[in-house]
Order: C-alpha cells, then sequence, then structure tokens
C-alpha cells in the first residue's frame, strides 16, 4: 500500500513538473523581467553581455553613459533591474570587483557562453533567452523535447508582449539551423519513427558549458522555490553529477 502511495506521489510530481513548459512559472522567464518595456533597461543589455562576450569588466561611469541624463538621478533603481535581468534571463551575475570600487564582473553562474550569438543589437537579446528556455524545456520533458512541445512553446512566447525591435525574424530556423550548428542543440528523427517525428536533445556544448544542476538552480531562482521542491528532476541532476556537465 505504502508503495502504491510512494509511486502514485512520483507520478503525480513527474507530471506537474513537466506541466512547467506551460505554467505561468515558465513564463517569468519569456517576459524577461521589465526588459521590454523600458528603453532605460534596455539600451544596458547589449552592452553588458557584449562586456560578457569579451571577459570584460564594466565601471559605473560607462553604464552611465548609456542612461539619458534626465534619468540618471534614478541610476540606483535602474542598476537593480539590469542586474535582476541579468541573472534571470541570461544567468549572469553582476558583482562588483572589490567593495566601493563601481567596477563590476559579469560572471557566468550557469556556465553558457553563448558563443556566437552575442552582437550589438536587440535581437541577441531575445535569442539567448530564447536558448536558456528551450535547454530548460527538455529537461523538464524528460531531456528530450518533441518538435511539437517546441512549436507550441514558442506559439506562446509570441503572445507574450514584445516590442518590435526585439523579435527574432524566423526562431524556427535560429532554433534548427542556428543553435543547431553552434552545437547547443540536437535536432533529430525519433528514432523508428515512422512517419517521421522530429526531437530535440541539448547538444554537446550545452553539456559541456552547463549541467542540469546549475539549470534546475537558475529555474528554481527564477520562480522563488527550492531546487529540491522539483523532487524527480533534482534527483536527475544529482545522479548526473558534475563531472557529467563536461563528459
Amino acid at each position: 500500500m505504502a508503495s502504491s502511495h510512494r509511486s502514485q506521489c512520483s507520478e503525480g510530481c513527474s507530471r506537474q513538473e513537466e506541466d512547467l513548459c506551460t505554467s505561468p512559472d515558465m513564463l517569468v522567464l519569456q517576459l524577461l523581467c521589465p526588459l521590454y518595456q523600458d528603453n532605460k533597461i534596455a539600451k544596458l543589455l547589449p552592452i553588458l553581455l557584449l562586456k560578457y562576450q569579451r571577459k570584460e569588466v564594466i565601471t559605473k561611469t560607462e553604464m552611465l553613459r548609456s542612461v539619458e541624463h534626465r534619468y540618471r538621478q534614478n541610476f540606483p533603481q535602474i542598476f537593480k533591474a539590469v542586474c535582476e535581468c541579468m541573472g534571470l534571463a541570461f544567468g549572469i551575475d553582476m558583482r562588483e570587483l572589490e567593495p566601493g570600487s563601481k567596477i563590476y564582473v559579469l560572471m557566468p553562474v550557469l556556465g553558457l557562453t553563448y558563443s556566437g550569438l552575442l552582437a550589438e543589437d536587440y535581437q541577441s537579446i531575445s535569442k539567448i533567452n530564447l536558448l536558456l528556455v528551450i535547454l530548460i524545456v527538455i529537461f523538464l520533458k524528460g531531456n528530450r523535447a518533441s518538435e511539437e512541445d517546441v512549436r507550441e512553446f514558442l506559439r506562446t512566447r509570441e503572445m507574450l508582449p514584445q516590442r518590435k525591435h526585439f523579435v527574432i525574424g524566423d526562431p524556427w530556423k535560429f532554433i534548427t539551423k542556428d543553435l543547431v550548428q553552434l552545437q547547443y542543440l540536437e535536432y533529430r528523427q525519433v528514432p523508428n519513427s515512422d512517419p517521421a517525428h522530429y526531437e530535440f536533445l541539448w547538444g554537446p556544448r550545452a553539456k559541456a558549458e552547463t549541467s542540469k544542476m546549475k539549470v534546475l538552480e537558475h529555474l528554481a531562482k527564477v520562480n522563488r522555490r527550492d531546487p529540491r521542491s522539483y523532487t524527480r528532476l533534482y534527483e536527475e541532476a544529482l545522479r548526473e553529477g558534475p563531472e557529467a556537465a563536461h563528459s
């Protein structure tokens, strides 16, 4: 009887975790904080992402140059919002080099380099976030997401409020061609499927740069939850072990 109860609980947890892909929890990641609604924040992000790519520090003075003069008195609030966006939308932590120095380093909390995706335009911001969310969707779906799952996710994403210059021209091409070419995703036919069905998996670069535990901890942080509350995912991430991320 107890065994049956544990089995039912396990199945319930599994279904609940998989449902996260279409829940309000997942939409938090897609909304990119207040990014799409606030130009004061949006102007800073491409600069910070390029600094991250080049492994360069950034100073408060440099950031202030990108803020209109009339808003500079509000810089503490703007800076706080920017830090939140960098952390939640991209998995990048901003830390002061030394207390009081006003010099900041950009730390790869998730480990993802986003190599080949960063450019001096707003679309790169949406591309990076889209990659991150798809990696999470794949993990939630048992390490493989069907083509139908990803298409449904894109339809949900397109319903969210977005500013025109953030919209990716052809998101399906970006996912199935660009991210595959960059080895962040693997896109393949499901073995023995007839008619043919296709699925997405983490690519070799994603496996090399991050891990299931890092991704789970990020998702939990976004949703203000304990990673252990995602019972099935947490156990799976533990089984993977830190060395598996580099296998």
